[in-house]
């Protein structure tokens, strides 16, 4: 991440006020008191999860980083340290009118653009922490849609040593098998989430920013394939992970209750309460189906498939007004997903060349970052949107020349 930036020589006096205003208040002090006993006793019975009290903490504040396995994550790094906690979070929870006005108003999370650099958010971080703010932030940027920890940026080691804070490692274990990313249902099954490390900022110094970031990475890292997590919808929505068939290559899916069937070919596959993937697929879990699917996007030049789409979705079309509103400008659309390109509606273009960045939000939302457009596309409940950010990344790196470049985008 380029963080260099061009200051100006004369700052007018309203900026200068502005950038004044503290960030921290004490009512954000209050709203997490009242939070914490209204919250704690819902979140500990939705999930049935451990959640150990970190007694290190004290009067001094951290920076928390933590893996992303479900929606609730920011609720138990909170019911574990004490103190209002000040979250870094995408844009979209900041274009909501009315609603994200009210989140600012009381616990004031930090911004940050998906998928992109940001160097205003590491400019708030910083304000935040010569406040003597708490500051917590997922490296992944994603929730996991495998149970595999997902791509973690080197750049949040750096960020880490600019911020002059003791780093608390915050581990969730058992967040996928309870509420996969693709699942809208909560499972009856162990949860735990604790502080696993503490680095101190003389511990880190004598670090590199790749030593800081392997240990990073090591305390946060799960890979959750086994357990027992019990419901009778637990393989409900599968196909907004899986996009690919081993007999049919790209195919679209259809799920319900315990199994997930390829609409080409029939082939069922069948998820069980231990996790495991059984019928007649050739993978023992989710976790090996997502990395077989990447590894089939990497093989593909997508400049083989710009005549015809490879997907075709109904989904309607907004424009997210960063930190204002969302403006539907499209409904019911037809989305069609090329190689190289998006179509909405056969009318309107959105080249991967142009694309500065593609992103999934939620369970199945799609950002495309276009110009300096954010446009958001939002289809049924089966909409697969990972099938778009990886087909862009893919096209994105042969371009470039790195046809073996293996990120897709999560």
């Amino acid at each position: 991440m380029d963080t260099k930036e061009k200051v100006p020589a004369t700052v007018p006096k309203k900026a200068e006020k502005k950038s004044q205003k503290k960030w921290m208040r004490f009512r954000h002090k209050v709203v997490r008191n009242i939070a914490f006993v209204l919250l704690t006793p819902y979140t500990l019975w939705r999930y049935g999860i451990k959640i150990e009290k970190f007694k290190e903490k004290e009067d001094r504040p951290y920076f928390v980083l933590m893996n992303h396995t479900t929606p609730f994550d920011q609720f138990f790094v909170g019911i574990s340290i004490s103190g209002p906690i000040y979250y870094v979070a995408t844009e979209d929870i900041f274009s909501n009118g009315f609603v994200s006005s009210l989140i600012r108003w009381l616990i004031a999370p930090i911004p940050i653009k998906k998928q992109a650099a940001d160097i205003t958010a590491i400019r708030n971080c910083m304000k935040v922490a010569k406040e003597g703010g708490t500051i917590a932030i997922a490296p992944e940027g994603n929730r996991t849609y495998s149970g595999k920890t997902e791509y973690m940026s080197p750049v949040i080691a750096s960020l880490a040593r600019r911020l002059k804070m003791p780093i608390a490692l915050y581990r969730i274990e058992g967040g996928y098998g309870v509420q996969p990313r693709w699942s809208d249902v909560v499972r009856k099954g162990k949860m735990r989430a604790y502080v696993s490390k503490v680095i101190q900022p003389d511990e880190y110094a004598a670090m590199t920013d790749d030593e800081l970031f392997a240990v990073i990475e090591k305390e946060l890292f799960v890979h959750e394939t086994e357990g027992l997590f019990k419901h009778k919808k637990r393989a409900e929505y599968l196909e907004r992970a899986i996009y690919y068939c081993p007999e049919c290559g790209f195919s679209s899916f259809h799920s319900g209750g315990d199994r997930m069937f390829c609409k080409k070919c029939g082939r069922f596959a069948y998820y069980g309460e231990d996790l495991a993937i059984t019928g007649y697929v050739p993978y023992k879990n989710v976790s090996e189906w997502y990395d077989a699917q990447k590894d089939y996007v990497n093989s593909v030049d997508t400049r083989d498939h710009t005549e015809t789409p490879v997907f075709c979705d109904i989904a309607d079309v907004s424009e997210v007004i960063i930190n204002k509103r969302k403006q539907k400008l499209r409904k019911n659309s037809i989305i069609e997903l090329y190689g190289d390109r998006i179509v909405i509606d056969g009318d309107w273009v959105l080249p991967f060349s142009e694309v500065t960045a593609a992103a999934v939000l939620g369970r199945n939302k799609l950002n495309v970052y276009h110009d300096k457009h954010v446009y958001q596309f939002k289809g049924d409940k089966r909409f697969n949107a990972l099938k778009y950010v990886n087909l862009c990344y893919r096209h994105k790196n042969i371009l470039k020349g790195d046809s073996d470049g293996k990120f897709l985008g999560l």
